[in-house]
């Protein structure tokens, strides 16, 4: 009996703004000898990082194919894809579900390409997805100059190292496992769809061994910096005390989302869908948070992960007290707490410098964990505040000089050189 030929694909994808420009890479590689056999990249133009990602899949699953002149027969090849996204690997692999709109087309695309026995996914860490990201980066500044990507242009191969993956791929006989019954299921449900529009052909060329003195130049020497970790910062729904601009902390009654509340998650939750970018949804252990983010995670069929350092300052006394109240009962302790980042409010409270501590060690925390995906974090006013201050390296007293909405977003990206960015501050446009 004929053996199949075995291959691994690395893919991924990338969108500079998210949505931003977008472009991906795939590469095919031989796992006996390490050899790359065919890379794959293309600029596609306007898109989020889970459209360039699957892009990328369906990319790399056309060039192994493209290899084997019988791929479609059973038996003929089997296929190792290894990515880092996540969201992608746990869709095609069946364990998650394809909600968004934008992606069931291009899952049904991908699951269409080869048998699904020949095909299963496997996760990797980002760290080992340099090749593929690589070509992603390629492509999206060929594209910034107004160009395709060129194979003859591309340096991804250089400094890669490629150890035999051979021990890696399952035996060649038996089950194919859940990896690939989930590539069926997929295939199954989304067959009554149609495919992905299809736009220029992407570069695929077969990939010379490059010579290890060949020498970087102009971007190419610089490190490779690849998509940061976003945070979609999400004030939580009104609340009774919202309107009446009462202190409403983590020291207080703990309320529930109002009427008007629950209306504005709705819109928000139906403002993200339409985006296609949240990969991930973390939120304080407030009910008013857990409320809207548990909105928002039905709509985009994604789980909730609660992080206590993103709860709201305790204000102590304060707490349920408006301004004014604040200010004829404790007028000292309201000077010095305006005065202050040190000063805590009445009664025990925190201070801003406090809450400024807990709230790096969250971010730092969270930007570890979800670097290069896009996170929604569902908090409060003090928060994401601080996040913006720090971000843009404004003293405390900034604080006092932002207006935060309900229901409004902002939006900080982190690089892993350590720079950060401000993207969008207290937007409410879903609600008009």
């Amino acid at each position: 009996m004929t053996q199949p030929r075995q291959f691994v694909i690395e893919a991924d994808g990338g969108s500079r703004g998210n949505p931003g420009p977008a472009g991906y890479g795939a590469v095919v590689i031989d796992p006996v000898t390490g050899e790359t056999l065919a890379e794959a990249a293309e600029y596609i133009g306007v898109a989020t990082n889970n459209v360039a990602e699957y892009k990328g899949l369906i990319a790399g699953l056309k060039a192994a194919k493209a290899l084997v002149p019988d791929a479609s027969a059973d038996g003929a090849l089997q296929v190792r894809v290894r990515m880092d996204s996540k969201l992608v690997v746990e869709q095609m692999s069946g364990r998650w579900k394809i909600k968004h709109p934008d992606m069931k087309p291009l899952a049904a695309e991908a699951a269409r390409i080869l048998p699904a026995a020949a095909v299963t996914y496997e996760w990797i860490p980002r760290e080992k997805n340099k090749h593929a990201d690589r070509l992603a980066n390629e492509a999206m500044d060929a594209g910034k100059r107004g160009k395709q990507w060129e194979p003859s242009s591309s340096t991804a191969a250089l400094d890669i190292p490629r150890p035999s993956t051979t021990a890696d791929l399952p035996p060649v006989s038996g089950p194919p496992g859940d990896a690939a019954a989930g590539a069926a299921r997929a295939r199954a449900a989304l067959s009554s769809r149609p495919g992905a529009a299809t736009g220029t052909a992407p570069a695929v060329a077969p990939t010379p061994t490059a010579s290890p003195t060949a020498p970087q130049v102009g971007w190419a020497a610089a490190p490779d910096l690849g998509a940061p970790a976003t945070f979609v910062l999400l004030r939580h729904g009104e609340t009774a005390l919202t309107p009446e601009k009462r202190f409403s902390g983590s020291g207080g009654s703990d309320p529930e989302l109002s009427a008007t509340g629950r209306h504005q998650a709705e819109r928000i939750a139906q403002s993200l869908a339409a985006r296609g970018t949240i990969e991930e949804i973390v939120s304080s252990p407030l009910r008013r948070c857990r409320e809207t983010a548990a909105v928002v995670a039905a709509r985009l069929g994604l789980e909730v992960r609660i992080e206590d350092g993103l709860r709201e300052t305790d204000f102590g006394a304060w707490e349920g007290l408006t301004f004014a109240e604040v200010r004829e009962r404790y007028g000292p302790d309201l000077d010095a707490w305006l005065a202050s980042a040190k000063a805590a409010p009445t009664g025990g409270g925190e201070s801003f410098a406090e809450v400024a501590r807990r709230v790096a060690a969250t971010r730092d925390r969270l930007t570890a964990r979800y670097a290069g995906r896009t996170v929604l974090l569902v908090t409060h006013v003090t928060p994401i505040k601080t996040l913006v201050r720090l971000a843009l390296g404004a003293p405390p007293e900034a604080m006092f000089r932002m207006e935060l909405s309900a229901a409004s977003v902002s939006a900080v990206a982190y690089y892993s050189d350590g720079n950060v960015s401000l993207r969008l501050l207290n937007d409410t446009s879903h609600l008009r």
